[in-house]
């Protein structure tokens, strides 16, 4: 018995808190969902992009047609098809297309992704095809024996072609991470994992037909899913963004994005948002009191290799804490020691995630699956847990605390330091919004403020004031904005780079 060595009152909490709700899922196919409502509601809008619109029925004629081409071309359930566009209506036809043709999408954002990269992604992920647009596809790297297809100008057949028997457990996409080692892993998700999150509650985010929901995210990034199939299986409108991403959100009323992509709208400027969604990066707690007083706030957890997020919290402005809530429908997790063994609660440990979110694997990658996918002994034979990396603990009432990942529990001066923690004692400071700290040599953290009129010796004193001196960062740089990555968070090498060229300025 894997809790035995647990008190019986742990025991039963461990149960209690690290199940979540068993569910029925609606549908398990995702572009079904989608399907259904374009036969409901074919003359609604299904996106709008720069002026340009496109109804649910014209959305499904179009993929279907892509679809059999698709099949035309070779492809099957269980293939694998470049996604490799920017945002734009075509996109969303090719994203249908590939699924109702059976095969995982593969995206990558042809603008913004090095030749590189998709690459490898061409050779690990063995595409045979792979969808864009007219005018990049020349930055299409496209080995021997592959085809391009661009989805804005080649011609597609008229009708139909047969339906390809697609199951739950075959791919639904393949989302690339950044890897620890330099080198991306592919992620491989299943319908099943998908239709999980996002047709159930609350990971259907309360999304009815009509309301707006703007995609705002990389579509290389997997909450971008989250906002794409999220808003099309429920009949909203997708709202795709051009250059300004604030215009995007000002009629929104269901924002996903990232904590620093949020951090850079307006609440105020709009008013119809009723429910708004985080996740990627920890989140600074004025920002959600902020949102949480105009909207339903979910703070939500998850690596991609656990499909979006599995755990989420509808956070309230006068809660003591801002936490990541409790499992998703169908969804466990744990908190575990270095042996995999359950703590007690209220033991700081690492998170392992269990149930219908964990996805089926690293693509070619049979040491890396081994080090991060294990047998889940909690749910029995057949289940798998994956390890998250992040650290966290339930407080009392059930409620798991993210305490950063295990990556960034950093040595200083030989003590263990908690980079999240010091950034939460800088976000109470007046004025701030914004916090991050990092590592910069053996002996001491640099952190960075945002905006640039927060004071950094009253920053400064806040830490000192709470936590012990090796913690006390020996630079606070306060900054306009804080620089992103491509996927909407924060650049921490960019900021790295800030500092030392600070610190040679001031030399």
């Amino acid at each position: 018995m894997p809790l035995r060595h647990l008190t019986p009152r742990d025991q039963h909490l461990f149960r209690q808190y690290g199940h979540g709700d068993t569910v029925a899922v609606p549908e398990p196919l995702v572009h079904r969902a989608v399907e259904r409502q374009a036969a409901a509601a074919p003359h609604a809008v299904a996106a709008e992009h720069l002026g340009a619109t496109i109804t649910y029925g014209e959305l499904d004629r179009y993929a279907d047609a892509l679809a059999a081409r698709l099949v035309r071309e070779g492809v099957r359930p269980g293939d694998h098809v470049g996604l490799f566009v920017r945002r734009s209506i075509p996109m969303l036809v090719g994203l249908l297309g590939i699924l109702k043709a059976g095969a995982a999408y593969i995206p990558q954002d042809i603008g913004l992704a090095p030749p590189a990269q998709l690459g490898q992604v061409v050779r690990t992920a063995r595409t045979r095809v792979v969808l864009t647009l007219a005018d990049h596809a020349s930055r299409v790297p496209l080995p021997a024996g592959h085809r391009m297809i661009a989805l804005d100008t080649e011609p597609l057949p008229r009708t139909p072609g047969p339906r390809p028997d697609v199951r739950p457990d075959d791919g639904c996409y393949v989302l690339f991470t950044s890897g620890t080692t330099g080198r991306p892993n592919g992620v491989k998700v299943t319908h099943r994992n998908v239709a999980n999150i996002l047709l159930t509650e609350p990971g259907s985010l309360g999304i009815r037909p009509g309301d707006r929901v703007p995609q705002l995210l990389n579509i290389a990034f997997d909450m971008a899913a989250w906002e794409i199939l999220g808003c099309l299986a429920h009949g909203g409108t997708l709202v795709i963004r051009g250059k300004d991403i604030a215009a995007a959100a000002r009629t929104a009323d269901v924002i996903v994005a990232t904590p620093t992509v949020l951090s850079g709208i307006d609440p105020a400027a709009c008013p119809h948002v009723r429910t708004v969604a985080v996740a990627g990066e920890p989140c600074p707690r004025p920002l959600a009191d902020r949102w949480a007083a105009r909207a339903a706030f979910f703070n939500c957890c998850g690596p991609t290799e656990t499909t979006i997020v599995n755990t989420m919290r509808r956070h309230d402005p006068t809660a003591p804490l801002l936490t990541i809530g409790r499992p998703t429908p169908n969804n466990t997790v744990y908190v575990l020691d270095a042996d995999r063994r359950a703590l007690p609660i209220g033991e700081v440990g690492e998170m392992w995630a269990g149930g219908a979110c964990v996805s089926a694997g690293y693509l070619a990658d049979d040491l890396l699956n081994a080090e991060r996918y294990a047998p889940d002994p909690f749910l029995g034979p057949g289940h798998r847990m994956f390890r998250t990396r992040d650290l966290g603990r339930w407080t009392p009432d059930g409620e798991l605390e993210h305490l950063g990942r295990t990556d960034d529990q950093v040595k200083v001066r030989g003590f263990r330091v908690e980079l999240d923690s010091v950034s939460s004692v800088l976000e109470s400071v007046a004025g701030c919004v914004r916090a991050v700290t990092l590592k910069r040599d053996a002996r001491s953290l640099v952190s960075f403020v945002c905006p640039a009129d927060v004071d950094a010796d009253a920053a400064r004193r806040a830490v000192a004031d709470v936590l012990p001196y090796y913690c006390v960062p020996s630079e606070i740089l306060p900054l306009a904005f804080l620089p992103e990555t491509d996927r909407g968070k924060i650049d921490k090498p960019a900021l790295l780079r800030l500092a030392e060229e600070h610190t040679a300025v001031a030399r």
